[in-house]
C-alpha cells in the first residue's frame, strides 16, 4: 500500500487553485455589484413609472386576503390577511432587467465574438490543410518522379514545364552512355 494520503491543507490548496473557483468567485462579487445597479435603476426609475398609476413605491401595492386589514395604531399589529403583491412585483421587475442587461450586455456579444472566432479558426485550419494536401501532393510528385527515375521510366515534366528530366534531354528511358 504505497498509496500517498494528501493532507487536509493541499487538498483545498489545490481546489482553490483551480481556475473554476477563480472565475466562479469573480463572477459572485461581479454579480453582487451589478445587482446594486439594478436594484437602484428599479428603485429610480422603474418604480416612479409604475407608480405613475398609483403609488410611487410598488412595496406599497397590496391586497387584504382575509379582511379587514388595518392596522391597530396603539400595538402596531395588522388585522387580517394582508397579500404584498407589489414586492413580488418589483422583484420580478428586477429580475427580467437583471436577464436583460446581462443577455444583451454581456451574452449576445460575446456569443458573436466566439463565433466569429470559431469563423477565423475554421478558415485558419481551411487555409493549413490545403497548405498540407499541396504540400503532399509535391511530396508524391517527388516520389514518383525519383521511383521513374530509378527503374528507368519517364520522370514527367522537369520543373521548368518542359518535358523530360531535370537536364532537358527526352522523356523516355535513359541509356547509360
Amino acid at each position: 500500500m504505497s498509496e500517498k494520503k494528501v493532507s487536509l491543507l493541499e487538498g483545498f490548496k489545490a481546489f482553490l487553485m483551480r481556475g473554476n473557483v477563480i472565475d466562479l468567485a469573480v463572477a459572485v462579487v461581479i454579480g453582487a455589484a451589478f445587482t446594486n445597479i439594478v436594484n437602484a435603476v428599479v428603485k429610480g426609475i422603474i418604480n416612479p413609472l409604475v407608480g405613475a398609476f398609483g403609488t410611487q413605491d410598488l412595496d406599497n401595492y397590496s391586497s387584504c386576503l382575509q379582511g379587514p386589514c388595518t392596522t391597530d395604531p396603539k400595538t402596531g399589529e395588522m388585522d387580517g390577511i394582508e397579500i404584498l403583491w407589489g414586492s413580488v412585483l418589483s422583484a420580478t421587475l428586477s429580475f427580467l432587467i437583471t436577464a436583460a442587461v446581462v443577455y444583451f450586455l454581456m451574452v449576445l456579444p460575446m456569443a458573436k465574438y466566439l463565433a466569429r472566432r470559431a469563423a477565423m479558426q475554421a478558415a485558419k485550419e481551411g487555409v493549413q490543410e490545403t497548405i498540407e494536401v499541396s504540400e503532399l501532393e509535391v511530396l508524391k510528385e517527388i516520389r514518383d518522379a525519383l521511383v521513374a527515375q530509378r527503374t528507368g521510366g519517364a520522370p514527367g515534366p522537369s520543373s521548368d514545364g518542359t518535358p523530360g528530366g531535370a537536364d532537358g534531354t527526352a522523356a523516355g528511358p535513359r541509356e547509360d552512355r
